[in-house]
C-alpha cells in the first residue's frame, strides 16, 4: 500500500508541449518529458503560438510573457534582457515570448495594447503586468515580487 503525498506540479514540455506530472520536489532534479524525453526545465524562453500557448499557460508553474514584435525598437533592446533573467527563476517560473506581430490573436485575448509588455500568469490567470522597457535588475526584482505575492 503507498500513500503518494508528494505534491505534483502539470508542466508543460518547452519541446513538444505535452503536459507531464512532476512532483514539486524533483522540479531541481533536471525532470525530462515522459513523451520526447527532452528536459521540461530549461532556462529558456519558449516561443508561444496560438497552437501551444494553452498548454503552457494552464501549468501549475507561473509563466512570466514577453509580448513583443520583430519591428518594435525597444523590444529589441528588451529581448536580451528578458534571455538573461530567465535562467535565474528556471525552477520557479517558465519564461515565454510571444510575438504579437506573429500571433495577433494572442495579443488580442490578452488586451495587449503596447510593447514590449511583460505579463505573469498562474494557472491561466494574469498575476501582474508591466508594460515598457525594464533593465536585467528591474525585471528581476519585479518578478520575484509577483512570485513571491503567489508565493512561489
Amino acid at each position: 500500500m503507498s500513500t503518494d503525498t508528494q505534491e505534483k506540479m502539470i508542466l508543460a514540455c518547452p519541446h513538444c508541449h505535452k503536459k507531464n506530472r512532476v512532483a514539486a520536489d524533483r522540479i531541481s532534479q533536471q525532470p525530462k518529458c515522459g513523451q520526447c524525453k527532452e528536459a521540461l526545465i530549461t532556462g529558456s524562453p519558449v516561443e508561444l503560438t496560438i497552437a501551444n500557448h494553452k498548454a503552457h499557460m494552464s501549468s501549475d508553474m507561473p509563466v512570466v510573457v514577453d509580448f513583443w514584435a520583430p519591428w518594435c525598437g525597444p523590444c529589441q533592446q528588451f529581448g536580451p534582457f528578458f534571455e538573461q533573467v530567465a535562467p535565474q527563476f528556471a525552477e520557479r517560473a517558465r519564461f515565454a515570448k510571444i510575438n504579437t506581430q506573429n500571433e495577433n490573436v494572442l495579443g488580442q485575448r490578452y488586451a495587449v495594447r503596447s510593447i514590449p509588455t511583460v505579463a505573469v500568469f498562474h494557472r491561466d490567470q494574469e498575476i501582474a503586468r508591466q508594460a515598457g522597457v525594464m533593465s536585467p535588475q528591474q525585471l528581476h526584482q519585479w518578478v520575484e515580487q509577483v512570485l513571491q505575492q503567489l508565493g512561489a
